[in-house]
């Protein structure tokens, strides 16, 4: 007998009046919002305006959603247009399945989009929003425990997750809570950018190409522990063989990067003020100073200049 285990939700939608909110779905739109608000500090610390990270994400999460969904149908295409099956499940994204692969493929043309409608560095921009990726990433995996989907193998440990339904060929049990697995992971590589970032000063994309292998490292054995349906290749599934290609190539543009492009960019959003913080430390610099009126009324001036 089970000692302890985590238990699922007994529904993973509730009804305000005729309005469903669903759980896998908050999970997702907190997501975005984590993601938009660090990346926003993080745009601003570099040099960038307040804003130009939510703008660009308008283009981003449209995309990033709609590359989800097409990931997860083509690769699970038997889900909706085998026998028996309702292709219009396919537009159902509020039920669940988003391919992490196909997300980051087309977020990334769509943040190319309003990059270059702004004049940006697509590198410096992804380099800002990387961690927040992987914050909400961490955030929206919850949505599967919502759904009581996407758990590993069984196990009797005390964090085993409780699977209470039987539908879609699920047996009720205890499993391994690869859901929780892959959100400890990702707040672990979300924190281990910021702080190689800081280290390291990674500039013209090496911060996201890090953030991508860490991902792929920690996808590929959570994903070897799942035992939902999924194809195989050479005896793996195949978001394993997805995630070795993908770390291969973002180790690749790591040291190719750093060789060809060292440092970090010195601007990273054209017409923008050097940045909050210097403002910051004229202001403090001039409380403190005991110079003449004429150098505190240059100060002042150099600062409404950045400002306007």
């Amino acid at each position: 007998m089970e000692l302890a285990f985590i238990p699922s939700p007994s529904r993973g939608v509730l009804y305000l009046g005729p309005i469903p909110l669903r759980g896998y779905a908050f999970c997702i739109i907190i997501g975005v919002f984590v993601a938009v608000w660090l990346g926003n500090r993080r745009w601003i610390a570099r040099g960038g305006r307040a804003g130009t990270v939510a703008d660009i994400a308008v283009w981003a999460v449209p995309f990033g959603l709609v590359g989800g969904r097409l990931y997860h149908v083509i690769t699970d295409y038997e889900l909706y247009f085998s026998e028996g099956r309702d292709w219009v499940d396919a537009f159902k994204i509020w039920e669940g399945g988003l391919g992490i692969w196909g997300a980051i493929a087309l977020g990334a043309l769509g943040a190319w989009i309003g990059c270059r409608r702004r004049g940006i560095p697509m590198p410096a921009y992804a380099d800002a929003v990387a961690p927040g990726i992987a914050l909400a990433q961490a955030i929206g995996r919850w949505g599967n425990w919502f759904n009581q989907e996407l758990y590993g193998k069984p196990t009797d440990l005390p964090w085993a997750l409780e699977i209470t339904s039987s539908a879609d060929g699920r047996v009720p049990g205890t499993y391994h809570p690869t859901f929780l697995y892959e959100s400890l992971w990702c707040i672990g590589v979300a924190l281990l950018v910021i702080w190689a970032d800081r280290r390291f000063r990674l500039g013209h994309g090496r911060a996201f190409a890090l953030y991508v292998a860490a991902y792929c490292t920690g996808r590929a054995w959570i994903e070897y522990m799942r035992v939902d349906d999924a194809h195989h290749i050479l005896g793996l599934r195949l978001n394993v063989w997805t995630a070795m290609l993908v770390f291969l190539l973002a180790v690749t543009y790591l040291v190719v990067s750093s060789r060809k492009r060292p440092g970090r960019e010195e601007v990273v959003e054209p017409g923008a003020s050097d940045g909050a913080a210097d403002g910051h430390e004229t202001s403090d610099s001039d409380d403190d100073s005991e110079d003449g009126d004429a150098k505190g009324e240059a100060k002042n001036e150099a600062g409404s200049a950045k400002k306007t």
